[in-house]
């Protein structure tokens, strides 16, 4: 799976991506915010997206509505911290796949991916 990574801490991507790429994915592309992942998302045409939740600029959540907006049928999987349940809810409402809770834990990334294999 082709999969573009998008969180505003680098440290963050980084660790995604390392898990990522360890189960035999390939990470296309890393956006720092929400405006920059519907630029890549378009560009890239990934098979997946992971999107944090809280990011400057614009958030994972409004991101999400655009990219799905021309892309009914993007894949997206939310990114949140404990205590974000109320935008998690949103998120899916708004038709993300599925939500990873940090700190990334690999069999729980791995389980959200495999659903669409």
């Amino acid at each position: 799976m082709k999969i573009l990574v998008t969180d505003d801490a680098k440290f963050m991507r980084m660790q995604l991506k390392d898990i990522l790429t360890k189960i035999g994915h390939e990470v296309v592309g890393e956006a720092e915010n929400g405006e920059d992942a519907i630029h890549k998302y378009n560009e890239l045409k990934p098979d997946i997206v992971t999107m944090d939740i809280t990011m400057p600029e614009r958030d994972g959540i409004s991101a999400l509505k655009e990219i799905k907006k021309s892309h009914p049928d993007a894949n997206i999987i939310m990114c949140s911290a404990m205590g974000q349940q109320g935008m998690v809810l949103e998120a899916i409402q708004n038709g993300a796949k599925d939500f990873i809770v940090k700190p990334f834990n690999a069999t729980r990334i791995k389980e959200a991916i495999d659903k669409f294999l």
